[in-house]
C-alpha cells in the first residue's frame, strides 16, 4: 500500500466537493484519474500531498515514500540555466564523483599502508556509484530533455522562458527525480505529437507509481492499467485503461440501475400486500412480517443521473463550390524566422484535414494565414469560413456570457440563446457571469456554440480540444463526424485527428507534407518506413533529356551516397566499441568521462550523416 484514502470528505465554501470518498493506491501502479471539469480531481490530488486537508476522514502515506506531483499550472522557477536546474536533481551522484577522484589522485602517491585504506574507500565509493548508476547522469538529463524538447536550450536561463516551457522543465525534473508516486495533473497540455509519443514510452518502463489526470485518450489507454472516477462527489474504480473503464462503466450503470429497480418492485409488493392484510385478524400477522422485513431492508438509493455532456452540431444552408481554398508558391516569416518557403497548400469540398507537426513550427500562423485577406489565398464561391481560436481572443473578459454571444448574433431571440448556451452545459449560474470568470473549459464550450451559430460550410479549428474533459471531447468528435462540410484543424488529440481527420498535413522543415489517409494509416506508414542505412535506395532518375552538368551532379550525388553507406556502418561499428570500453573502464572516472565525451561526438557525427544521406535519397 502506497496510499490509501478513507472516508474522505471535503468541502469549499459550504459546497461538499468529496463526500466519504475511499481508495487504495499501491506500489508500481498505473492509475488514470478522470472526471467531468469541475469534479474536484484537483482537489483530491492536493489532499494526497498535502496542500489541503480534509473536513472528516483519513489518508495514510506509506512512511518515506517520496512524491512527486506537477500541477496544471505553475511551473519550475530557477535562476539557473536549464542544465544546471537538471544538474541539482544528481548533487550526490557528482559529490560522490568527486570523492571518487580525489580517492584516485591520493592513490597514486600512497605509501602501501595508505594504499590499502584508500582502495578499501574506493571500492566502497564505486558500489555506491554503481548502485546509483552516477557515471550515467549525465546521459538521463540529456536524454530526458532532449525527449521533452530542450536539446536546444541547454543554456538558456529557466527564468526566460514561458509559462509552457517551464510546466515542462517541472516535468523533466519530476522524470529525472523518480519519486515512488509520480502525480501527474494534465502533463499532455503544452506537448507537441512527437513529444508525446516520447513521454509515453519513458512512463512506460518508470519504476514507480503513476496517477495521471488526462483528457489525453490514447495516453491513458497506453499507460494505465486502472481507472478511477471521480463523478457524483464519489471514487469508483475500475480494472483496465480508459477504453476498459468505458464499457465497465456502463456495465456498472445498467446494473445499478436495474438492482434498484428490482427493489422498488419488491418493495411496492410488499406494501401493497401490508395495505391490505394489516387489518385482517387473519393476516395480521403475516403483514407484520412483511413490515419488519421492510424495517431491516437496506434501501437503494436511485443511480444519479449522469452529467449531461454538451451537445454541439454543426450545420449550413448552402454547399460551396468543389474547390475551398487555393494558395500556390507562398512563404511565410515570423519574426525573421522562415516558417514555411514556396508552399502550396488547397481544401475541396468535404475535406477533414488534420495540421500537425512540433510545437513551434508555426501551424496556428499558417491557418491564420488562410483567414487574412492575402491576395495569395484564393477562397471559393459560396464558401462560408468559422474559426474556433484556442486563445479565445474574440471573447471580452468583462462582457456578460449571453451579451457576449447576442453581440455576434444579434437576431436571436432571448430564448434562443439560452438554450444554446444550454446546449453547450452553460446554463443559469453560468449565463450571466463575466466571460473572464468562466474556466478553460466553460469558455471552450461558449466558443464552441457561437461558432456553430454561424452555421458556416467550412470550419477552421485551432486545438478545439483544449481545457474539454473527456465527455465535451467525445461530443465534439460525434458532432464533427455528423458534419458533412469541410475541415482544417489543429489538434494535438491522437484520439480526436483519428475520429475526424481523413487527410493529414505535417508542417515541418519549411515545408508541407501530404498524405491522404487517417491518422493510423499515417502512422503505419511511417512506421513502415525502412531505416535508411539499412536498406538503402538509390537515387530516382530523372525522366527525359538531361544536361552534361545534371548528369556530372547524379554522379557525384550516387558517389555520396556509396562513401556515406559505407562510411555510417564503421562509425557506428566504433560507437559500439566505445561503449563497450565505457562499460569495462566505468571505475575510472577520468577516463570513462573521456569516453563518454567521445561517444557523444560520434554519436552526433553519426546523426548527421544520417541526415545528409536521407536528403540525398529523398
Amino acid at each position: 500500500m502506497l496510499i490509501e484514502f478513507e472516508n474522505m470528505t471535503f468541502s469549499y465554501a459550504g459546497d461538499v466537493v468529496l463526500d466519504g470518498v475511499s481508495f487504495t493506491l499501491h506500489e508500481n501502479e498505473r492509475v488514470g484519474f478522470v472526471g467531468a471539469n469541475g469534479a474536484g480531481k484537483t482537489t483530491l490530488l492536493r489532499l494526497i500531498v498535502g496542500q489541503l486537508r480534509a473536513d472528516a476522514g483519513n489518508v495514510t502515506v506509506k512512511s518515506n515514500a517520496k512524491i512527486g506531483y506537477l500541477e496544471q499550472t505553475g511551473g519550475f522557477e530557477s535562476t539557473l540555466t536549464v542544465y544546471e536546474a537538471m544538474e541539482e536533481v544528481f548533487a550526490e551522484d557528482k559529490e560522490l564523483l568527486s570523492r571518487l577522484e580525489a580517492v584516485q589522485k591520493e592513490m597514486e602517491h600512497a605509501d602501501e599502508t595508505a594504499l590499502k585504506i584508500l582502495s578499501a574507500k574506493q571500492e566502497s565509493l564505486l558500489k555506491r556509484i554503481a548502485a546509483r548508476d552516477s557515471y550515467r547522469y549525465d546521459v538521463r538529463i540529456k536524454t530526458v530533455l532532449n525527449g521533452m524538447g530542450f536539446q536546444k536550450t541547454y543554456r538558456q536561463t529557466v527564468a526566460t522562458m514561458s509559462g509552457g516551457e517551464k510546466t515542462r522543465l517541472k516535468l523533466c525534473r519530476l522524470l529525472l527525480e523518480q519519486p515512488d508516486l509520480l502525480i501527474l495533473d494534465e502533463p499532455t497540455n503544452h506537448l507537441d505529437i512527437a513529444t508525446l509519443f516520447w513521454l509515453e514510452e519513458y512512463l512506460s518502463s518508470y519504476r514507480g507509481a503513476l496517477l495521471v489526470v488526462s483528457h489525453d485518450r490514447y495516453f491513458l489507454d497506453k499507460l494505465t492499467t486502472r481507472t478511477l472516477e471521480l463523478e457524483c462527489k464519489k471514487i469508483h474504480s475500475y480494472k483496465g485503461n480508459y477504453t476498459a473503464y468505458k464499457s465497465l462503466k456502463a456495465e456498472r450503470v445498467l446494473h445499478d440501475r436495474r438492482e434498484y429497480e428490482k427493489q422498488q418492485e419488491e418493495i411496492k409488493k410488499l406494501e401493497t400486500y401490508v395495505a391490505k392484510n394489516i387489518v385482517r385478524a387473519t393476516t395480521a400477522k403475516s403483514a407484520q412480517s412483511r413490515v419488519k422485513q421492510l424495517d431491516r431492508m437496506e434501501k437503494l438509493a436511485p443511480p444519479p443521473p449522469p452529467p449531461a455532456p454538451p451537445r454541439f452540431s454543426f450545420t449550413y444552408e448552402t454547399p460551396p463550390y468543389e474547390r475551398v481554398l487555393a494558395c500556390d508558391g507562398f512563404s511565410l516569416e515570423i519574426g525573421g524566422k522562415t516558417l514555411i518557403n514556396n508552399a502550396s497548400f488547397s481544401l475541396l469540398r468535404g475535406d477533414r484535414c488534420a495540421l500537425i507537426g512540433e510545437n513551434g513550427t508555426g501551424k496556428s500562423t499558417l491557418m491564420r494565414f488562410f483567414l487574412s485577406d492575402d491576395p495569395r489565398v484564393k477562397i471559393g464561391r459560396n464558401v462560408t469560413v468559422a474559426y474556433y481560436d484556442q486563445e479565445n481572443a474574440d471573447l471580452d473578459p468583462e462582457a456578460r456570457v449571453i451579451d457576449a454571444f447576442w453581440e455576434k448574433h444579434v437576431l436571436l431571440q432571448q430564448t434562443d440563446v439560452r438554450k444554446a448556451l444550454a446546449q453547450a452545459g452553460l446554463y443559469e449560474d453560468d449565463v450571466f457571469k463575466k466571460a473572464g470568470e468562466l474556466s478553460g473549459g466553460q469558455r471552450a464550450r461558449l466558443e464552441l456554440s457561437l461558432l456553430q451559430a454561424k452555421h458556416a460550410n467550412t470550419l477552421f479549428l485551432d486545438e478545439p480540444t483544449n481545457h474539454l474533459d473527456l465527455g465535451a471531447r467525445e461530443a465534439l468528435e460525434d458532432a464533427l463526424k455528423a458534419f458533412d462540410g469541410t475541415l482544417l484543424f489543429v489538434s494535438h488529440d491522437r484520439r480526436f485527428i483519428e475520429a475526424i481527420a481523413t487527410r493529414i498535413v505535417l508542417l515541418e522543415q519549411n515545408g508541407l507534407t501530404f498524405f491522404n489517409g487517417t491518422y493510423t494509416e499515417y502512422l503505419k506508414s511511417k512506421t513502415a518506413a525502412p531505416p535508411p542505412a539499412k536498406t538503402p535506395s538509390a537515387p530516382k532518375a530523372t525522366e527525359g533529356y538531361r544536361t552534361k552538368e545534371e548528369r556530372a551532379k547524379e554522379a557525384q550525388t550516387r558517389n555520396r551516397i556509396k562513401e556515406l553507406e559505407n562510411a555510417i556502418p564503421l562509425l557506428e561499428t566504433e560507437a559500439e566499441r566505445l561503449n563497450a570500453e565505457w562499460i569495462a573502464r566505468a571505475a575510472d572516472y577520468r577516463a570513462a568521462q573521456e569516453l563518454s565525451a567521445k561517444i557523444e561526438e560520434l554519436n552526433e557525427q553519426i546523426e548527421k550523416l544520417y541526415e545528409e544521406y536521407e536528403s540525398l535519397i529523398g
